[in-house]
């Protein structure tokens, strides 16, 4: 199982627009608004890391609005 978390830049005034459209995505779990140089970010679960990299970019990347982002990969100590 691979988790990741992406941090999301959004247009201007599409910041609602965007997280509706990720909140249809079934590979992520959770959403969050935030405040400062990102404007989302979401946790996603994927079988393995070539299907993460897959959802951030055909699902997370391709929404209208969608400027940036970061993937950040989670591991267990």
């Amino acid at each position: 199982m691979a988790v990741g978390f992406v941090l999301i830049s959004a247009a201007p005034a599409k910041e609602h627009v965007v997280y509706n459209k990720l909140s249809e995505v079934p590979e992520i779990e959770e959403i969050h608004p935030l405040f400062g140089e990102y404007d989302l970010i979401a946790k996603i679960k994927a079988d393995d890391f070539e299907r993460l990299g897959d959802i951030v970019v055909n699902k997370i990347r391709s929404i209208d609005g969608v400027i940036d982002t970061k993937t950040l990969t989670g591991t267990k100590f």
